[in-house]
């Protein structure tokens, strides 16, 4: 049986973590998680909804083995899990995670690669590393310091406390709370929505915040006229750009575009 299933509908990709009854992460869920993504890149895909089974989105990473293996081996399976969750995350696609129950430690992690996160209202996020005596080894810390600044960051992975849904929105980690019976019907709507944007723009707005994340305002700076200018010759921007040009001087309102994503 699969941990992680996948569907590809109208330019909407979902993935499902199906391992219950705490969605572990383990290597099964990541061989699932890499054959979707590979599905993926050769679909008309055009946005990536990111959703759990059962009443939690995820307790993080099956720790069952770990006691038995030698420092190698662990090191070989989280870095096989860092790679397969960076894939997710530099998809040339929007991406968003819809949360509900329990998000903890790599199941954190995983959210966290996700562009937009969506939460229900009772959700509660949290590292639980700390109890472990271990650290965030999927890139937790930082990539929550990166959306709610160190502070923020170090506080939680020290503690490992349980963070409501609504402290994370407050903090920037989480961009929307809602209803817990809406979070699937909300997430998915704005994922439609994003499936039938601009596809080529959304690319390259990610790959500039990749830039500034790594180098700051002045790497972007630097990355902005080779990731913008290509999208000139695309023909979304050309339609986007007649249509917009000719409402303006017929004084009328800008049309919706249908974007098609080339």
């Amino acid at each position: 049986m699969p941990h992680l299933t996948y569907s590809i509908d109208d330019g909407l990709a979902t993935l499902v973590l199906t391992n219950p009854p705490q969605n572990r992460i383990d290597p099964q869920m990541a061989t699932d998680l890499a054959e979707a993504l590979e599905a993926i890149g050769h679909s008309d895909a055009r946005a990536v909804l990111v959703r759990a089974e059962g009443p939690d989105f995820s307790f993080g990473g099956d720790i069952v083995d770990w006691p038995d293996a030698d420092v190698r081996e662990l090191r070989t399976l989280f870095e096989r899990y860092m790679q397969v969750f960076n894939q997710l995350e530099r998809l040339p696609l929007p991406v968003i995670a819809a949360v509900h129950g329990l998000c903890f430690g790599g199941g954190l992690e995983l959210a966290l690669r996700a562009d937009v996160i969506f939460a229900g209202e009772t959700a509660r996020f949290g590292h639980p590393e700390q109890t472990l005596g271990i650290v965030t080894v999927l890139g937790g810390i930082y990539r929550v310091a990166e959306r709610a600044g160190r502070a923020r960051a170090a506080e939680w992975a020290l503690t490992s406390e349980q963070v409501p849904a609504r402290v994370m929105a407050d903090a920037g980690v989480v961009n929307r709370v809602v209803a817990d019976d809406t979070l699937l019907a909300e997430a998915t709507a704005f994922a439609r929505k994003a499936a039938q944007g601009p596809t080529r723009a959304h690319a390259a707005h990610k790959a500039l915040l990749r830039a500034w994340a790594v180098g700051g305002v002045s790497a972007a700076d630097e990355a902005m006229f080779d990731i913008a200018m290509p999208l000139f010759e695309t023909d979304d921007v050309n339609k986007g750009l007649a249509s917009a040009v000719k409402a303006f001087k017929a004084k009328q309102p800008r049309p919706a575009i249908d974007f098609q994503g080339r």
